[in-house]
């Protein structure tokens, strides 16, 4: 009798030592919650991570991709900033810009940039301007001296299709109505093949990462007047970048000082945070998950397959820039709100 109770005691500690030796992750499912339609390049390279990452996180949970689209991706914002749990099983992945949002001070925003959980970001991404190639403005020159403005389409107003027609108004003085309300970049596509738009704006990365830009480049349907890199991108040698355009206008000191803000989103590129107050071991496996993903072989060669580029920027990066943006003078706060209509 006394050793069948040994016996089940020693059962009873092994169980439940390897209960508490089993990881966190192990028989889980991590959700990225992604602030754009499915098959947009946010959505791409979330998938991407989805497929790769779980076998470098202890456990190796199942990792799934959830679609939140609206409001140029604020709504899944303001979902993991204040819904989700935070257990380390939700990841956000949104718009960039949505730190301007806050910087203005729009009533719709229910968070914290600075106050978000850094993962990494697979690519800095910088933007261009593209126009359908039979509108009448053939080049950043044409659209200052344009008697009526170009119309242009955008999801909302931290979306690239937004603040970089702005900021273009704002620092050279060209002339852009921007529609918005689309509810994904997608949607804005169809509405320039459509003609209800003629122009819009992207990440570089986006452009040269999915159709429709793929059959549009083939058959010259919208040429690209501007992009916002401080060097010319290698496919497109003779698009002038911002900064050039910017010294062709003899922009002055504090419109470039906006330009430098707006622009930090490129910096951000394609970002994956979590909620405040996740549990400090969580974060770390997820960030150490995110740096081994991202240098894995597999995953590089998947990615240059499917015309995503990776470059990456990490937690430390990434934490210290979302402080530096949301921290304004006011002047430029001023300026913003001009340029986003408040």
């Amino acid at each position: 009798m006394i050793k069948l109770f040994t016996a089940l005691c020693c059962v009873l500690f092994w169980v439940s030592t390897g209960e508490a030796q089993a990881p966190f992750y192990q028989g889980k499912t991590v959700s990225i919650i992604v602030g754009t339609k499915a098959g947009d390049a946010f959505d791409l390279y979330a998938r991407l991570l989805a497929q790769y990452m779980p076998k470098y996180i202890p456990g190796s949970p199942n990792i799934i991709v959830q679609n939140m689209a609206g409001a140029a991706s604020l709504i899944a914002a303001n979902h993991v900033y204040n819904v989700a749990k935070p257990d380390g099983l939700t990841v956000g992945a949104f718009f960039p810009s949505l730190y301007l949002d806050q910087v203005i001070g729009r009533q719709e925003v229910q968070f914290d940039w600075s106050k978000f959980i850094w993962i990494g970001s697979p690519v800095a991404s910088n933007h261009l301007l593209y126009m359908r190639a039979d509108a009448p403005y053939k080049s950043i020159g044409d659209l200052v001296k344009a008697s009526e403005p170009a119309k242009c389409g955008a999801s909302g107003t931290t979306a690239t299709a937004y603040f970089v027609p702005k900021l273009l108004d704002e620092v050279i003085g060209t002339k852009f109505s921007i529609v918005t309300g689309y509810q994904s970049g997608s949607d804005v596509d169809l509405a320039i093949e459509r003609g209800e738009v003629i122009c819009s704006a992207r990440t570089i990365t986006a452009f040269f990462a999915r159709e429709p830009f793929h059959t549009w480049r083939k058959t010259g349907f919208v040429r690209v007047l501007m992009q916002t890199g401080k060097k010319r991108e290698s496919r497109l040698k003779d698009v002038p970048t911002i900064y050039e355009v910017m010294d062709q206008h003899k922009s002055p000191e504090p419109a470039r000082r906006l330009a430098t803000l707006v622009l930090a989103a490129g910096d951000f590129g394609r970002p994956y945070l979590l909620p405040p107050k996740t549990p400090a071991d969580r974060v770390n496996i997820l960030r150490q998950a995110f740096e081994k993903t991202i240098k894995d072989k597999a995953v590089l060669a998947d990615a240059e397959k499917k015309n995503l580029e990776i470059d990456p920027n990490f937690s430390d990066e990434l934490e210290k820039l979302a402080k530096e943006v949301v921290d304004q003078p006011p002047d430029i706060v001023g300026r913003m709100r001009q340029m986003l209509g408040m």
